[in-house]
């Protein structure tokens, strides 16, 4: 089997026409025909259904499908990686992140990380179920997020659990003591980030839900920046992780909950079964030192 078989697969699942793929591809269609026969018997399965008017991938070729681009974002991932190492001679270490861990810990392990200068550090800004699937096609080394999902291919560590706090604008009724969930279910909300789930929208959202609150949802943003923007534009209140409050911002308060033990976590993913190299041995112990600073109350 050779990569160009992999790609192969990929466009003809795409464009469910060989004719069509083969286009695409810039080949003859018969020679195309044939790779992807040999590639079914070298696998063992059908990977699509022939019908009149096309072809429809069988449940088998689905799966092979998702492994094959993943095992081609890899390689192009490592290709992009040699290149860049070959260049700057240097160690790349990718970090996936949302953007609601960064105003805490996370900022302080990135430093200390970029004081060895054989290390390239690149952060990307990804959801956590982003962060998943780019771990799984090598695009990323360790992601922090908030959402469990479970996945065979990765493996998700609770660093610790994090205090919610409410943002409301300044001078709102509920600034003068802390208040409940159930007062807050009274006024708009804004929830970030908006999308399909599992996201943290959904963690806020199920404290209401399964305390029998009802609670008007007026906008859904993408992130926690603009989500305090509309805060601060008196649209409405947001819950938000107890790290936010660094984030100084004219026109908020940041208020405690009344109730007790409303809090979300925060989770390292990484590959599954991945031997550790010396980059990812240093980040777990940065991290496992952050972690110990937080839980004893030396925080940041």
């Amino acid at each position: 089997m050779e990569l160009r078989h992999l790609r192969y697969l990929v466009a003809v699942a795409e464009e469910l026409n060989l004719t069509r793929a083969a286009e695409k591809l810039f080949i003859a269609q018969p020679p195309l025909t044939r790779a992807i026969k040999q590639l079914e018997e070298e696998v063992g399965v059908e990977l699509f259904l022939r019908k009149p008017r096309g072809l429809e991938l069988t449940s088998g070729g689905e799966y092979f499908l998702e492994q094959a681009r993943q095992i081609l974002h890899k390689v192009e991932a490592t290709v992009e990686d040699t290149r860049r190492i070959a260049q700057h001679r240097k160690t790349v270490f990718s970090i996936g992140f949302v953007p609601s861990v960064f105003y805490g810990q996370l900022p302080l392990m990135v430093r200390r990380l970029r004081r060895n200068r054989n290390l390239e550090i690149i952060l990307h800004e990804l959801k956590t179920r982003e962060q998943v699937d780019a771990l799984k096609n090598g695009k990323i080394d360790i992601g922090f997020g908030r959402v469990r999902i479970e996945d065979p291919a990765v493996d998700q560590e609770l660093l610790f659990d994090e205090p919610l706090i409410a943002a409301l604008p300044s001078g709102h009724p509920l600034t003068q003591h802390p208040p409940s969930m159930t007062e807050l279910a009274r006024y708009p909300m804004v929830t970030f980030p908006s999308g399909p789930g599992p996201n943290f929208a959904d963690i806020t959202l199920g404290l209401f839900h399964r305390r029998g609150l009802r609670v008007h949802v007026i906008q859904q943003v993408n992130d926690v920046q603009t989500a305090l923007s509309l805060v601060a534009s008196d649209m409405g209140f947001t819950l938000v992780p107890e790290q936010v409050r660094r984030l100084h911002r004219e026109g908020i308060d940041y208020m405690p909950l009344e109730d007790d033990n409303i809090s979300t976590p925060v989770i390292a993913s990484r590959r599954r079964g991945e031997n550790p190299n010396a980059v990812m041995r240093l980040a777990n112990t940065i991290l496992d030192e952050l972690v110990e600073n937080r839980l004893s109350g030396r925080y940041p």
